[in-house]
């Protein structure tokens, strides 16, 4: 069988057989060699599906769900709860950047089979999902590394690119937004997708990540600049192509992508809180089939997902521990559960619906639903806890739970799923994002958005959180800004997906502020806790208790890790290039601080 050597990263060569398995059932395999290699429409469409398969998935949730941020009340060792501390250093090998660029390594064969097929199918499709593919791997390589080395064909043994020094982000970002323009050409609408193919990626999904990467990059060139690039002379990419005076023609675009979707894809928030008890910021995370949740609701009602990883309980389970992990790793800390604001839509220090915390279940009252949503026991989903049923004696518990992206009754008799065997699909970019990025886009070009402009956009999200419109006249009554309302609504809605709270503190530019603060975790002082041997163990918690500002006013609460041992600075913005590639090329520069 004839082989070709490909590149798998950008300065290690492998070799590489040019048959695949995927094309063993188009083809005779005695008869796979490279000259027949994408010679037919199918081979296209078999090898487009296939990058399906290189998205991060369920296995990946540390990354996914924000592990470690501020957000989270578990700090326990590990990756990124590291790295939250700023405690990162440069690895050996970092699998996130060898699998990156093994996937496009793959994309660019095909693309480079596509400018030489002349067969009789069209394959401008499978063509426009693979350019989609590789921008949405490039575009993760920059969230996580800054500028990378850019690859848009298959290399050989002495190809340049493998000794050459990093692009620029700016580079990178560039070919990327090229990519994206031509996904959007040739992709279907989601109105052309079968129902047997939803989950494939729609003109309106490229849309909508385009419009994600130009806000990231708008507010990242706003807010952070050029500090985190390095001089690409010793050290980091460079600014090579940096130009701010793109900042408001990529905030315009994010406006005009998003009300497109907005207005032509059809998409529908998924609110089914008459039929849910108004837990459908719940379930709509753990949607399978008619027995995931009391009102035997399917997949199929899920018109909100845009772009998301497919999984299903015949034939792709999670087949990693999904429902345990969010069950002890994404407990809230303090400020997660202060965000949330009461029903009147003021925040809790404002409120004169906020009940305090003096008993377990005051917090709970008359607040946002997602609050109960997200953070009411698993086992009794939606109970309010009441004093008495969370005792603080240590075991990684501060007080509270997490429920979202746990399965139905989870860990008891009557469970839905049992853990690894979940198949809910892993969102991506859903349409309450979409609503997000519209305002935002507004906000950071104008400085202001309309009552109309907040209707059509923000209002919709808190609708299904059970929160009242906003509008400039209640906003300037309170006292309060739209542009934090915004990032409020992000940080709440978009709570442990897709990596949403570390990318958004750093692109807009104040995570060494916000992570470097200390983590805290229930309020004891003036609560039914202080002095009371039987709810509480003081001893079982080895950072003690500090005072800390709550919706009443500085009260002591317990530490879960002080801003001593946390130390994430600007540098901690990239993670650092693995040394296994940099000991490769000596012009393959490491980031800033590593």
């Amino acid at each position: 069988m004839k082989k070709v050597i490909y590149k798998v990263l950008p300065c290690v060569m492998v070799l590489f057989a040019s048959c695949a398995d995927e094309f063993i059932d188009l083809t005779p395999p005695a008869s796979i060699t490279d000259e027949v290699y994408y010679t037919e429409a199918e081979h296209f469409l078999t090898g487009s599906n296939r990058f399906y398969t290189n998205l991060i998935g369920w296995s990946d949730q540390g990354i996914y769900a924000d592990h470690g941020s501020d957000l989270v009340g578990y700090t326990e060792d590990g990756g990124m709860q590291e790295y939250s501390r700023g405690d990162t250093q440069a690895p050996e090998a970092d699998a996130y950047y060898t699998n990156a660029y093994s996937a496009i390594r793959d994309m660019n064969l095909l693309l480079a089979r596509a400018e030489t097929y002349d067969g009789e199918g069209s394959i401008e499709a499978y063509v426009a999902a693979t350019k989609f593919h590789r921008a949405w791997q490039y575009f993760f390589l920059v969230q996580r590394f800054g500028g990378v080395t850019l690859v848009t064909e298959p290399l050989d043994v002495d190809s340049e690119e493998l000794y050459g020094p990093r692009n620029s982000r700016y580079e990178v970002v560039a070919q990327i937004i090229a990519d994206l323009d031509d996904a959007i050409a040739g992709l279907p609408t989601e109105q052309e997708i079968s129902s047997s193919d939803k989950g494939k990626i729609s003109k309106w999904a490229a849309m909508a990540f385009k419009a994600e990467v130009l806000l990231h990059e708008a507010t990242w060139m706003k807010y952070v600049g050029d500090s985190t690039d390095g001089d690409g002379i010793s050290s980091g990419a460079g600014s090579a192509g940096y130009d701010t005076g793109k900042i408001n023609t990529y905030l315009q675009q994010v406006v005009t992508l998003t009300k497109t979707v907005m207005d032509q894809g059809g998409y529908e928030l998924w609110n089914y809180n008459d039929a849910l008890d108004n837990l459908s910021s719940n379930f709509l995370f753990n949607l399978e089939d008619g027995g995931s949740n009391p009102g035997g609701l399917d997949k199929a009602s899920n018109k909100e997902f845009i772009f998301y990883n497919k999984y299903d309980f015949t034939f792709r389970q999670a087949g990693t521990l999904v429902s345990h992990v969010f069950e002890g790793r994404v407990k809230p800390s303090r400020k997660m559960m202060d965000m949330f604001l009461c029903d009147d839509g003021l925040p809790i220090n404002q409120s004169l619906r906020f009940r305090g915390y003096a008993n377990t279940q005051d917090e709970f009252q008359n607040r946002d639903l997602r609050m109960r949503a997200y953070f009411t026991y698993h086992k009794n989903l939606g109970e309010i806890p009441e004093t008495g049923d969370v005792l603080l004696n240590g075991t990684n518990n501060f007080g509270y739970f997490n429920s979202k992206f746990m399965s139905w009754n989870w860990g008891t008799d009557i469970a839905y799923r049992a853990t690894t065997t979940e198949a809910y699909d892993m969102p991506f970019i859903r349409l309450a994002e979409v609503y997000l990025m519209y305002a935002e886009g507004l906000y950071e070009l104008n400085g202001s958005l309309t009552d109309a402009e907040m209707n059509e956009s923000i209002n919709l999200v808190k609708a299904r959180a059970g929160l009242p419109p906003i509008s400039n006249t209640f906003l300037t009554t309170h006292g309060m800004d739209i542009g934090t309302e915004i990032r409020r609504e992000r940080t709440i809605e978009l709570y442990a997906e897709s990596a949403t709270r570390f990318n958004d503190l750093k692109r807009w530019g104040i995570a060494e502020d916000e992570l470097g603060e200390t983590i805290y975790g229930a309020v004891i002082e003036g609560t039914a806790y202080e002095g009371n041997p039987a709810l509480y163990n003081p001893g079982a918690y080895g950072f003690g208790e500090a005072t800390t500002t709550t919706g009443v006013g500085e009260r002591r609460c317990l530490i879960v890790q002080p801003s001593s041992i946390r130390n994430f600075s600007r540098d901690n913005y990239l993670f650092p290039i693995p040394t296994s590639q940099t000991g490769l090329n000596d012009k393959l520069l490491q980031n800033p601080g590593y």
